[in-house]
């Protein structure tokens, strides 16, 4: 899953300066403060001060992460981000994402906002090393990043990445998951005029040095909390869902609960992981079902000719989820991945279901 920022370097935007700045934010569930350093963008200064700031992509896709400059004077790194198009900018509206603060100010947030509540992970910059690329399709690559310090993450999160010579930040998420790692798994799907994908997939990828920014995202799982599963995903929308799948094994969680994973690709060619996903069918006590839906390419509703766990569908991957699931939603944690008109294709089927909305989680990335 990837997004695209307009900033000079990463590094710059979170790295520590002497002059910092006092922020207030006055969110609907209350009013907190921060401090930042002048080259920080807001957004990142809040999140890693333990601050559950609106965000989805983290990189001024989305638009989701909107304030309101209440005071203060305040420098807008990428002007014409798809995230800010329908800001009120004549109100003070910005993306926190993509906004420094030049001096104290006081923003207004449209949400609830909490400080460092339960299982919050609080993100922070590392530098890392690409390392261990390995190509799973004709434009899907798999590649590792060896940080330089180790990170806590949740199955489901997601890290901001800049590579050198490349404009902007992109957004990954994870596809292992765990305490203390000094190295994550990421994915990236090469798409024409892709910066970083055609970087990952060039001769200098390999040994690179990175930044990276994170933990973040809410699309996590926990085992506690009871549920069954449902996964739709799209595209590279599969690395959270390939972290959550290898946590739920490792609780044997499948022994007592249902899941669902639907995998939406253009054709049956266009499928990885496939290998990983029949093991865990294996493993899953006949609870556990995963349909690779194929939006370009009609072979029937049959078993994957190679790894059998596996069903195939024809149509779009929110779709095939929708037909599938009906009548079936009872008791589920839905979890949706993708691009956006995808994600937005999958909650709308969800809720006309009867899902309710706290009973989806989604990561949507343009």
């Amino acid at each position: 899953m990837t997004s695209l920022a307009r900033a000079d370097d990463l590094a710059e935007l979170i790295a520590p300066a002497p002059d910092r700045c006092a922020v207030t934010v006055d969110a609907r569930s209350g009013t907190f403060a921060f401090d930042c350093a002048p080259g920080e963008t807001l957004l990142y200064a809040g999140l890693a001060h333990g601050l559950t700031l609106p965000h989805e992509c983290a990189t001024g896709t989305c638009g989701t992460c909107r304030a309101r400059v209440m005071s203060g004077e305040v420098d807008v790194a990428w002007e014409e981000a798809p995230g800010a198009a329908k800001l009120k900018r004549d109100k003070g509206d910005v993306l926190l994402c993509q906004t420094r603060a030049l001096g104290d100010c006081v923003l207004r947030v449209p949400s609830d906002v909490l400080e460092k509540p339960v299982r919050h992970q609080i993100p922070a910059a590392r530098h890392g090393v690409i390392e261990n690329l390995r190509r799973l399709t004709s434009d899907v690559t798999h590649f590792e990043i060896a940080l330089a310090e180790p990170m806590d993450f949740d199955a489901g999160q997601f890290v901001v990445v800049e590579a050198p010579g490349l404009q902007g930040a992109r957004a990954y998420s994870m596809v292992n998951h765990g305490s203390g790692l000094d190295r994550i798994e990421l994915v990236v799907k090469r798409k024409p005029g892709g910066g970083f994908g055609d970087w990952i997939a060039g001769p200098t990828a390999e040994g690179a040095k990175v930044e990276v920014f994170g933990p973040l995202g809410r699309a996590t799982f926990h085992p506690d909390e009871d549920r069954d599963l449902l996964m739709i995903a799209g595209g590279s929308g599969i690395a959270g869902m390939m972290s959550i799948l290898a946590r739920a094994g490792e609780e044997d969680y499948f022994r007592t609960h249902k899941g669902y994973v639907f995998f939406g690709v253009r054709t049956l060619a266009d499928g990885f992981y496939l290998e990983q996903f029949a093991r865990s069918v294996d493993r899953g006590h006949g609870n556990l079902e995963v349909t690779l839906a194929l939006s370009h390419e009609n072979l029937g509703d049959v078993r994957h000719p190679e790894h059998g766990g596996v069903k195939l569908a024809y149509g779009f991957v929110h779709e095939v989820a929708a037909a599938a699931m009906a009548g079936r939603y009872d008791g589920v944690m839905a979890y949706v991945a993708g691009p956006p008109p995808m994600v937005d294709g999958a909650i709308r089927s969800l809720i006309i279901g009867g899902v309710g909305r706290a009973a989806i989680r989604y990561d949507k990335f343009g």
